[in-house]
């Protein structure tokens, strides 16, 4: 019996021990998620600083989306569009912060200067699906952004061909009195 509970004891060290080390990785995970998002908060420059993790920069990039939508929070997306993980995801979000900049344009003084907005939104929604042609969020997304600023058709660019019976002017139409007596 001796051999079995020193046995059943170095089993029981074994487990304590790889628990220890599971909680010890655990606690640095913890610490560094903690240390992460004390930077997001902060809005300390995370999405300019290239040592920073990619999701690091990705969550600070969301959050400047979320908190302010502008130029700042395009800018960290587009550093990340050449990313193989979250590439992708970047160029949604960059999409959507191009659409909803646009709605905001759309309803003031000036109109017209949402176009190149939608313009670059449905671009960067196609790349998302020339990468991904199953992600029906950006499907949905680009159709929304098509009802925005239809695309033009091919058919209104050409100009119509002339039709050879047609009149040309008022002097040579059939019935035509010019009102002289």
């Amino acid at each position: 019996m001796g051999l079995a509970t020193r046995r059943v004891t170095r089993i029981a060290i074994g487990l304590l021990i790889a628990l220890a080390a599971a909680a010890a990785i655990d606690g640095v995970r913890w610490w560094e998620a903690a240390r992460d998002n004390g930077r997001i908060a902060s809005g300390a420059p995370i999405a300019a600083d290239p040592g920073a993790r990619v999701e690091l920069r990705f969550a600070r990039a969301a959050a400047m989306g979320a908190s302010a939508p502008g130029d700042a929070a395009l800018n960290a997306y587009r550093a990340l569009q050449s990313d193989p993980r979250l590439g992708h995801a970047a160029r949604y979000n960059s999409a959507n912060l191009l659409v909803r900049q646009a709605v905001v344009v759309r309803q003031g003084l000036q109109p017209g200067q949402a176009i190149p907005l939608l313009e670059l939104a449905k671009e960067s929604y196609r790349d998302v699906l020339r990468d991904d042609p199953g992600d029906w969020d950006a499907r949905y997304n680009l159709e929304r952004a098509q009802r925005l600023l239809p695309d033009p058709d091919e058919a209104d660019d050409e100009a119509p061909e002339p039709s050879h019976n047609r009149e040309r002017a008022a002097t040579t139409m059939r019935g035509y009195a010019p009102g002289l007596p």
